[in-house]
């Protein structure tokens, strides 16, 4: 079944408006992020992974989260801030919203729908959370942050990583390059 996630409404973190109908004929990495967590330096791999194939047509788009563990409590200009001084994150950002819960924003109440299972090593994840004293999700929600999910150019879900993959991952890189080869 194919969701048609290009007419859901989303924000730009400067407020701007926009839909995933403005990426139309891209591989997209979903990515939520947070400032404060411990896989923040995975900015640092999705920034390059973005630069390394943006032309190739890969788009990585970060939606902050403060869902676990309130690891991203800064304002909108915070964040920015934070990503562009840190990180030199230049791929696109949206609005912090909600990506788990009754609340969550309806991207990822569909993306979570269409492709309801994660590659990786979420058990193992999950219990080494629980070791911090955290509580996770239940699957299908999201687990933690840096949760990826890849759209193919034809805007269906064609993979969704845990957390704890990260952006060099040869899985999440042989799952792009196929997707970008479409």
């Amino acid at each position: 079944m194919s969701t048609d996630f290009t007419t859901i409404p989303l924000n730009r973190i400067d407020g701007t408006p926009d839909t995933l109908a403005n990426h139309a004929g891209k591989v997209l990495l979903v990515v939520n992020v947070a400032s404060k967590c411990g896989l923040t330096p995975q900015y640092e791999g999705l920034e390059a992974l973005y630069k390394a194939k943006a032309d190739s047509g890969l788009e990585v788009l970060g939606f902050p989260a403060n869902d676990f563990g309130a690891q991203e409590p800064g304002t909108h200009e915070e964040i920015a801030e934070f990503c562009k001084l840190n990180y030199g994150v230049s791929f696109p950002l949206f609005a912090k919203a909600d990506v788990t819960g009754p609340g969550k924003q309806p991207l990822y109440a569909a993306l979570i729908q269409a492709f309801p299972e994660k590659q990786g090593p979420a058990e193992e994840f999950r219990e080494k959370l629980k070791g911090f004293g955290m509580t996770p999700t239940q699957d299908p929600e999201v687990l933690w942050n840096f949760e990826k999910f890849v759209i193919g150019r034809d805007g269906t879900v064609a993979a969704r990583f845990a957390p704890g993959i990260s952006p060099d991952d040869p899985a999440l890189l042989a799952t792009i390059d196929a997707e970008l080869a479409k």
